[in-house]
Formats: C-alpha cells, structure tokens, sequence
C-alpha cells in the first residue's frame, strides 16, 4: 500500500478534479477528508487514488521525501490541517497549499514550517472544477528546489496554450498565492463589468435576453471572445423551466464573495496601486447584500422636469453636497458595521456629535447627520429624513448631470460616478448581480437563491 506519489488532503469539488487529473496523468495518490465518505467514493471512483481513513494513514502510504496537497478551505481549516500534519512529516517532505490562502497565512506558515525542515509551496490553482479535472493554471510560490521536485507532477496536471503547461514559479513564498490573488481580483472586476454591460443592453438599449445571448455569443467569436463572455451567452440563453421565464431574471441580485477580491482591492490600496475597478467590483457585490438597499430611491430622489444639461457651476454645489452626504454616509455605515463585529461602543451618532468641531471633517452639515443617525442605521434613516431627503433629491440630479459632464468632456471624476452608482444601486430594484450569481454557479456550483420559492438552487434546478 506504501507508495503513492502525493498525499491530497480535502477532496471537494476541487480536490476531486486534481485527483481524476493525477490519475490521468499516471500519478497515484493517497486521499483523505474530513467527510471519510467522501475520500471512500472518490478511490472507489479514480483507480490510483487510495482511501485513508485519517490523516496518519494518509502520511504512512507515501513514498519518501512526501509531498502533500491540502485542497481545504482558507483561514483556521489550513492551520488545523497543518498543526495534525506537522508532527508526522520529517526534514525534506513538501506540503503544498493549493487553496485560497492569504499570501501573507503563506509567508507564516512557510516560516513555521522551515524551523521543521519541511518545505511549503503556496501555489493558486485557476479553472475551476473543470480546470482542476482536464488541466488547470497553477501559479506557484516557495522554495525553488522543493518547487522543481514537485514540477513534474504540476506539470502533468496544467492546462496546455499552445503546447506550453500553464504553470510559473513565480518567487519566494507568497508570491504563487498573491498572484492567484490578482487574478481573483481581475475576475471580480471582469464579471462585473460584463453584468453591468448586459444591465445597458437590456435598460437602455431595450434589448431581450435571448438577443443579449447572441451579442455576447458574436464578441465570444471575435477578438475579444473570452470564457466569461462564453459562459455568459450561455446563461442569459437558458430558460427556467418552472417559470418559463429568463433563468437570470429568476436568480436573486445577491452576488456572494470568499475574499480573494476584497484582499486584492486592500492589497491595492496598501500599496498605493490605483485599481479602482477591482475595488469597485468588490463593493458592488457588497452593495448587492447590503441592508441599507430597499429604499424608494427610484422614487424620491427625481429628476425634475425641464431639467437642464449643466454647462458650469449652477448644479455643481448641490451635486457635490450629494456626493458628500454619500461618502459620510458611507463612512458611518463602515463604522457602525465595525462595532457590531468587535463589540466597540461608537454609535454613528456619537461619532457625527464628537466630529462637528476641531477635525478636518468639521462640517454644519454633522448637527443634523447627528440628529437623523439616532433614529437607527446610518444609511436607511440618515438618507430618508426630511432634513436630507429633499436635499439629496435636489443634489442627485445635478450628480447625474456632473458624472455626464465628466464622460463628454473626457475629464475623470471617479468620485463623483461612484457616490452616483452608491445612490442608484441602492435605489435600483434589481441588480446586475442576479447575472454574476449564474457565473459563478456555472463555473463553481456555487448555487443561487431564486426569488420565486425559498432554499438554493443549481442552474441544472437541483438543489444546492
């Protein structure tokens, strides 16, 4: 039984796939999980692949130096898998972290690690179920010897362009695992921009989602064609068929996240990167959830007739009011949700009363902000007294005007588009999200809820 190539702790979705590719490849692999069941059916399933019943056994059936692959989730689960798994390697073994992980949980836990003598390769594998299964990106990080040890293997199981294995060493340890980070971070921002880009189909341009299909099937043939655009023409192509509506039209506007894209976007701004629309993908899947969205928006804050295209300075006031009221508004929402999570003591309220004299944010506008944040959440009932509702009404108009000002006449006004984007999606019944949360059950399964009956679903209509 002793023998087999690598030790694949974890063996979900993404675990499953690297196992039936190892085995393809002529690799044998030891497997273990949490769920025994799991680990039984897959080596019941992959010829090479063995069962272990605990992660003990898994580290008896390899061949020496060992190499192990943990495929768990991000955070504690890594470090619980690596405080069992520590003690029974020796001096030369390789653990290699194959999930999600924080480029800098990599760092530690590498330093750790070395004191040991054991070796560990952080490195972010891309594709997917899929990807994992028939070849995947692999980006890797850590010691360049333990790497070349384990190279024939990853090799084996990437993805091919041309020939060519999609697979880099990319430094030190961290490096494989911030890498993937970034490409998290571009996917968020492309996903998003898509969404956003069928929402101007269907709005502005009026058309069907049948039609919105075959456009994006057309750019999916042309030289801009990619696998998100694929998928797309795909989704907005299937019918529910319950409903016999759009499937898409049937999916919550509820865009869930597991991180790597917020890390990307506090990676930015740490480093002082400008990259704005990773960061702004990142809140729009925020804004999709957020408690504050519901408000009649749509309906109070109108444009009003005869309204004027601005040429300079008449609207520019009370649009930047607007934005202003947006960004505290913003700040105290971030506030209040911080206290909920550590438990502090600072109620927005508390915190618009300390700031309306001797700080830089000083401002007449603080006193009523004061007043309207003791009714409760900071957005909702801040935005929806009468002492700021007219007003936003008013500055919301001139805000749209400015932001069209800003794009036809090509100067960038990112703060103003943004605060005008907060404003409407929060008054916006239905968001591009709904689309999003296909993707993401199309190349993940990550499921969706439906807005016509409770619990989660698959696009196949199972459940999740």
């Amino acid at each position: 039984m002793n023998g087999s190539a690598l030790g694949l702790i974890g063996v979900g979705t993404m675990g499953a796939g690297l196992a039936r590719n190892l085995s393809r490849a002529g690799f044998t692999a030891a497997v273990y999980d949490q769920d025994p069941a799991r680990s039984r059916a897959l080596a019941a399933q992959v010829k090479d692949a063995r069962a272990a019943a605990d992660i003990a056994g898994l580290v008896a059936q390899l061949k020496r130096p060992r190499a192990v692959l943990l495929m768990v989730n991000a955070g504690k689960p890594v470090d619980q898998v690596l405080d069992a798994l520590a003690p029974l390697l020796a001096r030369g073994d390789i653990v290699i972290d194959g999930g999600n992980s924080h480029f800098r949980d990599t760092q530690r836990r590498a330093a750790s690690l070395a004191a040991r003598g054991i070796d560990l390769l952080g490195i972010g594998i891309s594709g997917g179920e899929e990807g994992a299964r028939l070849g995947a990106s692999i980006m890797a990080g850590g010691d360049r010897a333990a790497f070349d040890r384990v190279a024939p293997m990853l090799t084996a199981i990437a993805a091919r362009a041309d020939g060519d294995p999609c697979l880099g060493w990319f430094g030190a340890n961290g490096a494989g695992h911030f890498v993937k980070m970034v490409h998290n971070g571009i996917e968020y921002a492309v996903m998003q921009l898509i969404a956003e880009t069928w929402m101007a189909m269907r709005r502005v341009a009026g058309l069907s989602n049948a039609v919105c299909a075959r456009r994006f099937a057309t750019l999916a043939k042309g030289a801009m064609g990619s696998y998100l655009i694929e998928i797309t023409a795909e989704l907005l192509a299937l019918k529910d068929g319950a409903s016999g509506k759009a499937l898409v039209d049937m999916i919550r506007d509820n865009a869930g996240q597991k991180g790597t894209g917020q890390w990307a976007a506090q990676m930015a701004l740490e480093l002082g990167v400008p990259a704005p629309t990773l960061a702004e993908a990142v809140f729009a899947r925020a804004i999709s959830g957020f408690s504050g969205r519901g408000l009649a928006l749509g309906r109070t804050f109108v444009a009003p007739r005869g309204a004027k295209f601005p040429g300079s300075g008449p609207l520019l006031g009370p649009a930047l009011d607007a934005a202003t009221i947006a960004a505290y508004a913003q700040g105290f929402a971030l506030i209040e949700a911080a206290a909920k999570a550590e438990g502090w003591q600072c109620a927005a309220a508390d915190v618009a009363r300390v700031w309306r004299a001797g700080c830089i944010l000083r401002a007449k506008s603080l006193e009523p902000m004061r007043a309207a944040l003791r009714a409760g959440p900071a957005v909702p009932d801040m935005l929806q007294t009468e002492a700021f509702r007219l007003r936003v009404s008013k500055g919301l108009v001139a805000l749209r005007f400015a932001a069209i000002s800003a794009v036809n006449y090509g100067f960038p006004a990112p703060c103003l588009a943004s605060a005008l984007a907060w404003y409407d999606a929060l008054g916006t019944p239905r968001l591009w999200t709904q689309l999003v949360q296909a993707q993401r059950d199309r190349f993940g399964q990550h499921g969706f809820e439906r807005v016509d009956k409770p619990g989660r679903f698959h696009l196949d209509g199972s459940k999740a």
